[in-house]
């Protein structure tokens, strides 16, 4: 069974991990993936930009700690409103 959620990605050390995509949203005109890794080892998730290219997307490591901070920022403000739209 395919599910288009889950991105398999490789560590520095050749290990694959599979994430879920929990979410994607725009920050400055550039687009983001929030991830959450499936081997149930952690419930923290991860920010990655994404980067269009040949009719894809690859993903990128976000460097900067204010680009970071943004895109957190931005998914929190995110989990709120989904919070607030579920107590309606």
């Amino acid at each position: 069974m395919e599910n288009d959620n889950i991105v398999t990605l490789l560590d520095e050390e050749g290990k694959e991990t599979d994430f879920e995509v929990i979410a994607t949203l725009e920050v400055n005109e550039n687009e983001y993936a929030i991830l959450l890794p499936l081997d149930g080892d952690s419930e923290e998730a991860f920010i990655f930009k994404m980067i269009e290219e040949n009719g894809g997307y690859s993903l990128e490591c976000v460097e900067s700690d204010e680009e970071f901070n943004a895109v957190a920022a931005a998914y929190e403000d995110l989990l709120q409103e989904e919070e607030y739209d579920e107590e309606e």
